[in-house]
């Protein structure tokens, strides 16, 4: 090792630096043929689920090697990185396998964008969708694989379209993600020349004190996503957008100012909509909708049965039933899968109450992205 007193020469330094590059070139041979091995294996199983009428996309296994993965890092890569490539490489094993095409609620760069690149990676086909019921169409008429739809933000609450196309669809919701979302003030001026800003209602709420604070003489221009904020923004000289840093790269603006919601817990949960659900990990969450009778103390009722088996319920939201004024559904997070023996008795029990149960889907508890 060389020393402030005895620095290495440049011919040491030369000598260094070859050694450990001929040692990259020697791991990278070995790294990409056993990368192309495992694509192999992987390729054998998409064959057996295809012949079996199985989905290729498994986010059960999916978070099985991440874990293990996990598990295996002893550094000094930190373990957000190595689930980034191992990410990509899953993502390139399902791209060979099939055409598997996700539809996302769109234009390209919205944060529903990101969220599904997050969780398929970048090898597959991606179909931007004008709206949360053209997402649904997309993949209940088989044009795409899967959807990915925001369906509640932890500041701004739930994304009704979402809850309302659910109740119709046979469609399964297969996985979730969970998002922080970073709000950025993005554009092409400085700050103190934005006379508008452009963003969808939803970024423009979760950015409200912010904005009342730090620029409150703009002009407020509502628009239908946050990318399509962006692209009016790459057009006005003196507009600004609240959009993703994502956002900014696609459009070629600058991040004027970054992390500007009023809430550093800001998140989105998505979901991932496809046509079977995914088997048991011991670790998942169900999703349901119920109607219950017009009684009194029905949906009391209603929801013993999930205390009497020992079933924690994390979330409950209601929304207008559309065919009958005054009758509501209500939608519900349970954890556990639908095959889990406590679960499966506390739902047979609640419909032989008189309610109607429908199983939206089980999936794996999902880690934040």
């Amino acid at each position: 090792m060389s020393s402030p007193e005895n620095p290495l020469t440049s011919s040491s330094i030369e000598q260094e630096l070859t050694l450990h590059r001929k040692e990259i070139n020697r791991l990278d041979a070995e790294i990409v043929q056993l990368l192309n091995e495992r694509i192999r294996h992987a390729l054998g199983i998409g064959e057996i689920k295809i012949r079996n009428g199985q989905e290729i996309y498994a986010p059960h296994r999916e978070r099985d090697v991440f874990d293990r993965v996990k598990s295996l890092n002893q550094g000094p890569m930190k373990d957000e990185s190595l689930c980034a490539i191992y990410r990509e490489v899953m993502s390139a094993a399902l791209s060979l396998q099939k055409t598997l095409v996700v539809a996302y609620l769109g234009p390209e760069a919205t944060f529903t964008h990101q969220a599904a690149l997050k969780r398929f990676g970048t090898s597959l086909t991606y179909i931007p969708q004008r709206t949360v019921a053209d997402v649904f169409t997309e993949v209940g008429k088989g044009r795409a694989d899967y959807g990915v739809a925001p369906v509640e933000n932890s500041t701004e609450g739930i994304v009704n379209n979402t809850l309302d196309m659910l109740v119709d669809t046979h469609l399964k919701i297969v996985a979730q993600i969970m998002m922080p979302i970073r709000q950025c003030l993005i554009g092409r001026c400085r700050r103190d020349q934005v006379k508008r800003v452009y963003s969808h209602p939803q970024a423009l709420a979760q950015c409200r004190f912010w904005i009342q604070r730090s620029l409150s003489h703009v002009e407020i221009m509502e628009t239908s996503s946050t990318a399509r904020a962006a692209e009016l923004t790459s057009k006005d000289p003196e507009g600004a957008a609240l959009a993703s840093s994502m956002a900014a790269e696609t459009y070629d603006l600058d991040i004027l100012e970054d992390n500007v919601q009023d809430s550093q817990a800001n998140c989105t949960r998505f979901l991932v909509l496809g046509r079977q659900c995914p088997p048991r990990t011991g670790k998942d969450r169900s999703s349901l909708m119920i109607s219950v009778p017009d009684r009194v103390g029905s949906l009391f009722k209603a929801l013993e049965p999930f205390t009497r088996h020992k079933v924690n319920m994390t979330r409950i939201e209601s929304r207008p039933n559309k065919r009958k004024a005054w009758e509501y559904y209500f939608f519900l997070d349970i954890e556990g899968h639908t095959e889990d023996t406590e679960v499966a008795l506390a739902i047979d029990e609640l419909e032989h109450l008189g309610a109607y149960v429908k199983i939206l889907g089980s999936y794996p508890e999902s880690e934040w992205l």
